[in-house]
C-alpha cells in the first residue's frame, strides 16, 4: 500500500464569535480544533489542518484556507463531501470549496495577498453587534484616508505589530487600503502581501485617533518610522474584523 498522500486546499468561512481564534491551543475551542475532529470523522484517518493564518478570539473570516494531506488520491470526485461536512459542522462554520494541490502547496506561504474588511457602526445595531465596533462620536473619514496614502509608502510596520511575536520580519507591503462609508458604517479594507500579528487592529485604533482629531497626519507618520508598538494606538476590538480574501497562484492548484 503506497504512503503517498495528496494534498488538498480546504475553503471555509465562519463567526469567530465563539472561538478563541483559528488556531489549536490547550483547554480552548478553536476553529482548528472543531475542522480536525470533523475531518477525521468523515474521512476516518488521523486529520491536522494547516491553516493561511492565526486570527485571534473574536475575528471572523469570509473567506479562509487550510489544506491538510490525506491517504485518499481523489476526494474530489466524491461530490457529497462538502455537503457532509458542512452537516456536521456547527451553523457558525461552513465550507465552500475543496481543491486540489500541488504537494508542495501551503495555505499559509503559497498565499500572493490577503485583504481584511474592518467595520465601524455609528448607530447602534442589535444586527451590528458582534460584527462592528460602535463608535457614536463623530470621525473624519477623509483624514483617516490621507493616512492610507501613507502606508503605501512604507514596508515596515513594527510599530503595528503585537509585541513579544515570533515572526521574522516586520516587513509588509501593503497594495491597497481605503476608507469607504456604507449606510450607517465605516468600512476600512486592506489588501497586502503579508499581515503581521493584531496589525490592521492597531492600525484602526491608532486611525481612529486620526479621525477623531487626537492626532494629526505627522504624528501618524512618526509612529511608523518610531518603529515602537508602545507608539501606537490601542488596538480595536476584534470583533469588527473579518478576512474577506487569499490570494494564491493558480499553478498550486490541480
Amino acid at each position: 500500500m503506497s504512503n503517498v498522500k495528496t494534498r488538498y486546499f480546504l475553503f471555509i468561512s465562519y463567526k469567530g464569535t465563539s472561538y478563541h481564534g483559528w488556531q489549536i491551543q490547550p483547554n480552548s475551542v478553536t476553529v482548528q480544533k472543531i475542522l480536525d475532529e470533523a475531518l477525521c470523522t468523515i474521512l476516518n484517518e488521523k486529520i491536522s489542518t494547516f491553516g493561511a493564518g492565526r486570527t485571534d478570539t473574536g475575528v471572523h473570516a469570509a473567506v479562509f484556507c487550510a489544506h491538510f494531506d490525506s491517504n485518499a488520491p481523489d476526494l474530489i470526485s466524491k461530490k457529497n463531501l462538502v455537503y457532509r461536512l458542512n452537516r456536521f459542522l456547527p451553523k457558525d462554520i461552513s465550507v465552500s470549496r475543496l481543491a486540489k494541490v500541488q504537494p508542495e502547496a501551503h495555505a499559509r506561504f503559497s498565499a500572493i495577498s490577503r485583504t481584511y474588511r474592518y467595520n465601524i457602526s455609528r448607530a447602534k445595531n442589535p444586527f451590528w453587534d458582534d460584527s462592528s465596533w460602535f463608535i457614536h462620536r463623530k470621525i473624519d473619514i477623509n483624514a483617516m484616508n490621507e493616512v492610507c496614502g501613507l502606508l503605501l509608502n512604507y514596508t515596515d510596520f513594527t510599530s503595528f505589530s503585537r509585541l513579544h511575536s515570533d515572526t521574522k520580519t516586520n516587513l509588509c507591503r501593503i497594495f491597497y487600503a481605503v476608507w469607504e462609508e456604507a449606510d450607517d458604517r465605516l468600512v476600512f479594507t486592506i489588501k497586502a502581501d503579508r499581515f503581521l500579528r493584531n496589525m490592521v487592529r492597531a492600525l484602526v485604533g491608532t486611525m481612529i485617533e486620526i479621525g477623531s482629531g487626537k492626532m494629526n497626519l505627522k504624528e501618524f507618520e512618526e509612529i511608523i518610522q518610531a518603529k515602537d508598538r508602545c507608539r501606537a494606538g490601542k488596538s480595536a476590538l476584534a470583533k469588527g474584523l473579518f478576512l474577506v480574501d487569499i490570494e494564491y497562484p493558480e499553478n498550486i492548484f490541480i
